[in-house]
């Protein structure tokens, strides 16, 4: 089937990595912007940290299920491209409900003369948001796999690092767009307005590369001769743990980089808007519901200023992160941008001004860049072909499942952290940076001991 694949030109590799820039566009603004929102519904530390236990489940339910199904899909639309589609247009739509929750609760409740609890909205939002991992989930996954099926073996290598090139310009346009429309043209995005720019550009994006990328017809017959589909979850994640002990390895040192990296997503505004810009907490009895509103637009642009800096050294940094593993290796490459990000949470979590954040986030970026990139490189030396989809969504569930504990432990310490000073309430949401930064150091610790193919 390889030798029959047409070779990719510039344009038509653009076009395949579009839908990754959309996909990205939707993820970023979730993250950056999520803890604003429910924190505003009336959600705790403690409760958004339960809440974005979506996007662990998702990973380690939702993908692997999804890239084993999508191995085995046979429709006449191709493999991969059914979810990618049908998984952007859900999340578009929950991406529009999610920072609306509020408004569309007191909507039907004003309608239909129900008493709604006062909780009704942060419910919605945080179906929302169970709603919009799934589907980034969904669409994530065979997207990675649809590389083999499409694309020849032998242009593998520049169709990731067109989907790297997709990651890091998503994730700086969309960090970029509001703060920059603010500061040049003066145009105050809200958060709703931004959230519905992200869902705009995920469903528009994937259209475009579903409608002009094309996948083969995978026949029954194909599907018939192979016996991986009568396998069971469990026994084809026990076959790719026991292909190589360096699996194993790879394994672990994903489960320190995932609760170390979602440290520093999951709270990082949250930090901006109540450590550094010093609104009090909210939920505060009496805290000024008014300086809240005034200042949480303000934080959250610097906040996202910082995320496209982050991603945009991420861009900038990728390719000689390849150029330099090649030469080096991808382990001691790997560990020595572990290290240099563990650095930056320490600066970060010591920071009281803007400036030091912002050198703190450019810094983080280069670890960032390693993260999206030699994990994965490393791992593919291990891949059997024919199961791409299967690997990738059960390598997925040693990103996912660390999460776990970023949305529990470090969500219920920062929840028991309270400080109180004459402006009101505060959390210490540094202390998820200092527990990221040790993780990355084992992390770093664990990269050194994979055994890489020559």
């Amino acid at each position: 089937m390889q030798e029959e694949l047409k070779r990719f030109g510039t344009a038509r590799l653009l076009c395949f990595c579009l839908g990754f820039f959309g996909l990205q566009f939707a993820w970023q603004m979730r993250l950056a912007l999520s803890g604003p929102v429910t924190e505003g519904l009336g959600a705790d530390p403690l409760i958004y940290g339960l809440i974005s236990l979506a996007g662990p489940f998702s990973g380690m339910v939702v993908q692997p299920i999804i890239g084993a199904l999508s191995d085995r899909t046979t429709s006449k639309f191709g493999r991969r491209r059914p979810y990618l589609l049908g998984g952007a247009i859900l999340a578009s739509l929950a991406l529009w409900i999610f920072p609306n929750s509020g408004t569309i609760v007191n909507f039907f409740s004003n309608a239909f003369g129900v008493a709604l609890a006062p909780v009704a909205g942060l419910i919605l939002a945080g179906i929302m948001i169970w709603i919009i991992d799934a589907c980034v989930n969904i669409a994530q996954g065979p997207y990675r796999a649809l590389i083999p099926d499409v694309v020849p073996r032998e242009q593998h290598a520049i169709a990731n690092s067109y989907l790297s090139f997709a990651i890091g310009l998503g994730s700086v346009v969309a960090a970029a767009t509001p703060p920059v429309l603010d500061k040049f043209f003066h145009i105050v995005m809200p958060i709703p307005a931004q959230f519905l720019m992200a869902a705009t550009a995920f469903t528009g994006a994937m259209l475009v590369t579903c409608l002009t990328i094309k996948e083969k017809q995978f026949v029954k017959e194909e599907k018939e001769e192979t016996t991986e589909e009568k396998q069971s979850f469990i026994k084809s994640m026990k076959d790719f743990l026991t292909t190589s002990p360096e699996i194993v390895k790879i394994c672990t040192l994903q489960f320190f980089t995932w609760i170390g990296t979602m440290c520093l997503l999951l709270y990082f505004t949250l930090f901006v808007v109540h450590n550094l810009y010093g609104v009090p907490d909210i939920l505060a009895e009496g805290a000024d519901g008014s300086i809240y509103e005034q200042t949480r637009l303000q934080a959250t642009n610097f906040a996202l200023i910082c995320m496209a800096l982050f991603n945009l050294v991420c861009f900038i940094i990728s390719i000689p992160i390849g150029v330099l593993s090649t030469k080096f290796g991808n382990k001691k490459v790997h560990a020595t941008a572990l290290i240099s990000m563990a650095l930056a949470y320490i600066l970060l979590g010591f920071a009281h001004s803007q400036v030091e954040v912002a050198i703190a986030m450019g810094l983080a970026g280069i670890g960032w860049a390693s993260i999206l990139a030699l994990p994965f490189a490393m791992l593919s030396e291990f891949i059997k072909p024919g199961s791409e989809g299967s690997v990738m969504g059960i390598f997925n569930i040693f990103i996912a499942g660390p999460q776990v504990v970023v949305c529990t432990v470090v969500a219920y310490l920062i929840n028991h952290s309270m400080q109180t000073l004459p402006q009101g309430v505060y959390y210490h949401w540094e202390y998820a940076f200092f527990i990221g930064a040790v993780m990355l150091l084992l992390s770093a610790i664990s990269t050194l001991f994979i055994k890489e193919k020559v």
